[in-house]
């Protein structure tokens, strides 16, 4: 059975408070997920959304498209760009742990991405929107490590 799998991350102040929002529908079935962190940026919560994503389903080998309205993510992987980051290393890319952590569940299913057009009424896509802005209003927020610790690691001197 083919999943469709939407996903959009938002971040008020980029960088800022953030939040990812992820719809899945297969069949009858669907499910939405979310998350807020406290300091982080689009670019991270829209690759985060698709991650966590495919990190949910149940069985390898899954047949999914992943509809997102993230240019940088889309092309990103169909422009196979994250493919020759990976080969030099990600020396000098930006998020670069979450490169890795996309490329170790994307290799255990059959992904294929379509960009979709963000806050152009397509329901899946404004759902995500909602669920990744309200997410990042949540009371409790996660930590983005990775983003965190790269912010730490550049103020050192």
């Amino acid at each position: 059975m083919k999943i469709n799998l939407y996903t959009d991350g938002s971040a008020k102040g980029n960088p800022g408070k953030g939040g990812y929002g992820v719809v899945f529908k297969a069949g009858k079935h669907y499910k939405e997920i979310s998350q807020g962190y406290r300091h982080t940026t689009n670019n991270r919560m829209e690759l985060l959304a698709v991650i966590v994503g495919l990190e949910h389903l149940k069985s390898n080998k899954s047949d999914v498209v992943v509809f997102s309205d993230s240019k940088y993510v889309v092309d990103s992987v169909e422009k196979k760009w994250v493919f020759q980051w990976q080969k030099k290393g990600f020396k000098g890319k930006k998020n670069a742990d979450l490169w890795k952590r996309f490329l170790l569940i994307y290799h255990k299913h059959n992904v294929s991405f379509q960009w979709v057009k963000g806050h152009a009424g397509h329901p899946e896509n404004e759902k995500c929107d909602q669920l990744a802005v309200e997410a990042s209003d949540f009371k409790e927020l996660l930590i983005d490590q990775g983003y965190e610790q790269s912010i730490d690691s550049n103020t050192l001197f």
